[in-house]
Parts: C-alpha cells; sequence; structure tokens
C-alpha cells in the first residue's frame, strides 16, 4: 500500500501534466502539442503521463473533464431546479430564469481562478479545431446539458419553432462566450497595465453579478423577442 507522501506526490504530479496540457492545447492546439512538450512543461517523465492518463487523447479528455464536469453538474441541478419549480406550480417556466440557471455559473467559472486561464482558450479552440477528436471530446461533456437548457427553453416558449429556438440559443451561446472571452481580456489588461483601447465612459471590467445582468438582459430580450 502506497504511503500519504506517495499518494500526494502522484496527485502533485498529475495536477502538474493537467495544469501543462490545459495550457499547451489552449496555445499551440492538439495536434500542435507534444507530449515530449507537456511533460517538459510539467517537469514529469513520459512515464508519468502514462502512468495517469495512458494516451494523448485521454490526457485531452481529462483536461475537459476536469473543468466541465463540476460545472455542467451545476448547470444541470439549476435548469432541473427551474423546471420542478414550474411544475410543482402548474405554470411554464420563466425564459429568463432557463438562461440565468445556464448563464450564471458559466459566468462565475469564467471568473473563477479555474476558469479565467487557458481553459477558456481551449474551449474555443475545441469549437473550431479541425480535428474530430477534440470536438468530439468537448460535445460530449457539453451535449446532455446543452439539450436540457433547449428542452427547457422550448417549455418556457412553446410559440418559438424548433429552427428560431435553436438560433436564438446558439446566438445566446455565442454572446455569452465572448463575454466570458472580454472578461478575461479585461482582468489581463488591468493586470499588465496594457492599454485597452476602450472608448471613455468604458470600464476595463466589472464584477460577475453586474456582468450576468447585462448579459441576461440582452439575451432575454432576444429570446422572447
Amino acid at each position: 500500500m502506497a504511503d500519504n507522501s506517495t499518494v500526494l506526490t502522484q496527485i502533485d504530479t498529475k495536477k502538474r501534466i493537467l495544469d501543462a496540457a490545459e495550457r499547451l492545447f489552449a496555445r499551440n492546439g492538439f495536434q500542435g502539442t507534444s507530449m515530449r512538450a507537456i511533460t517538459g512543461e510539467a517537469k514529469a517523465n513520459l512515464a508519468a503521463v502514462n502512468y495517469h492518463f495512458g494516451t494523448k487523447e485521454a490526457l485531452l479528455e481529462a483536461v475537459f473533464e476536469r473543468r466541465l464536469v463540476p460545472l455542467n453538474k451545476t448547470r444541470t441541478d439549476r435548469l432541473e431546479a427551474v423546471r420542478d419549480s414550474a411544475r410543482s406550480e402548474a405554470r411554464r417556466p420563466s425564459a429568463r430564469d432557463v438562461l440565468r440557471a445556464f448563464i450564471e455559473p458559466t459566468i462565475a467559472f469564467a471568473v473563477s481562478k479555474e476558469g479565467a486561464g487557458d481553459f477558456p482558450t481551449l474551449i474555443g479552440r475545441a469549437i473550431i479545431d479541425p480535428d474530430d477528436a477534440v470536438r468530439k471530446i468537448f460535445l460530449r461533456h457539453v451535449g446532455p446539458v446543452f439539450h436540457l437548457l433547449i428542452d427547457a427553453l422550448r417549455e418556457a416558449l412553446p410559440e418559438l419553432s424548433a429552427h428560431a429556438l435553436f438560433w436564438r440559443v446558439h446566438f445566446t451561446i455565442g454572446a455569452m462566450g465572448h463575454t466570458c472571452h472580454i472578461r478575461t481580456m479585461a482582468e489581463t489588461m488591468q493586470t499588465t497595465g496594457k492599454p485597452h483601447g476602450l472608448p471613455d465612459g468604458v470600464a476595463a471590467a466589472c464584477d460577475a453579478e453586474a456582468m450576468t445582468e447585462m448579459l441576461m438582459n440582452f439575451v432575454s430580450a432576444g429570446m422572447e423577442a
């Protein structure tokens, strides 16, 4: 049986490998990142990567899983709570409540220590990456919560066609993703002191709650139009 120091060392090594892989996959892409580069960044050997993950694809899966599983659980729990509350009161769920259940945890994640690093960049790459392996892993993790969002909004807005609802949800996710990206850029600008070129009267960043409310007002109006 391994002693506590061995277990802690293995946990630390695994975290360093995940951190390094996340950073390099985000900056260089999946195909552009070698296992040698990951082991060098993580200060670990290839045997450690093989022991903890086995393959490069399994390592990518673990990178997504580490961030998305807890986020998706929060979003799923909140979406189901909105639907359950509406059903218990024999009414349709509010579209705004449904959107908030999905958006609020996402913005909170984006401004957290876990979400404010390289992971949002990796998400952006996953969406446009020509490598099917990357897209499939990402979609496998986000697919169930995305379909739950669609179903909840279908209950909230039964008058919308499936076509209109689908595209409005995608517009919403696009606005949310861009908001998270701008928030991350603003934080970096404030830290580095680089000029951001914003117009007078526009703050480089605002807190997560204020940002969520502005985004909610915008996408709710669009969803219900």
